[in-house]
């Protein structure tokens, strides 16, 4: 799977730009039209992504501190949407792929043939040492991935919760296989679609743009990305 993902590409990868539009669901129904996004991410903890056709509203994430962006100045992100992408960031497949299997104590357990998305698959789970665990089903026929699952539970009711993420209309870019399809739900409602139009790899993005300071305590409520 590395190597259908662009091998040393993929794994060396240090930053990336896209743009596309966004799509939120809510009990696996859409919420409106959608909106246009702009994407910048650098490895390994740093994103920022700006809303709306005039990036008006922006979203930074540097480290474990969140920040939001609007016309009001530079507020704290609300807390459970910034725990909601931190945990994500750790079961992301860049993370998975690029820091887990290289701690001690790691385990892959290959799960047999599947299906997933409708295409025939292989799954595997790979668990680290704090017995988190995340299985990958991939396309027989091209290895890339098709379908990520985890799952983790709610700190206040206990209750387990299983994430997916779903990538299709795969696209070579730079050397690496790049979804342009990319979907995400929760315990089998879906929850957001991102549509990519372009991507560039490797543009030496400056930390500058990830970088926020607040300039007031919001009141409100961010919504989840």
């Amino acid at each position: 799977m590395i190597q259908a993902l662009g091998g040393p590409a993929f794994m060396n990868l240090q930053d990336m730009s896209q743009d596309g539009r966004t799509y939120s669901f809510y009990h696996g129904d859409p919420t409106g039209a959608g909106a246009v996004y702009w994407r910048f991410w650098k490895w390994p903890d740093k994103e920022r992504i700006e809303l709306t056709k005039q990036r008006d509203w922006v979203i930074i994430t540097n480290g474990d501190n969140g920040y939001e962006v609007t016309y009001k100045g530079v507020a704290p992100q609300e807390k459970e949407p910034l725990e909601d992408y931190l945990r994500r960031r750790e079961y992301s497949l860049e993370w998975v792929l690029r820091t887990w299997l290289k701690e001690p104590g790691i385990a892959l357990f290959y799960d047999g043939p599947t299906v997933a998305e409708r295409k025939q698959a292989e799954q595997v789970t790979i668990m680290n040492a704090k017995n988190e665990a995340v299985s990958i089903a991939m396309d027989v026929n091209t290895h890339l991935p098709l379908k990520k699952t985890f799952t983790w539970r709610d700190p206040t009711d206990r209750q387990k919760n299983e994430e997916f993420e779903v990538y299709d209309n795969y696209k070579l870019i730079q050397g690496i296989m790049t979804p342009l399809s990319v979907s995400r739900g929760r315990n089998g409602d879906m929850m957001n679609q991102r549509f990519i139009n372009t991507v560039k790899y490797n543009q030496n993005l400056p930390d500058s743009m990830f970088d926020a300071r607040t300039t007031y305590e919001s009141r409100g409520k961010t919504k989840k990305r």
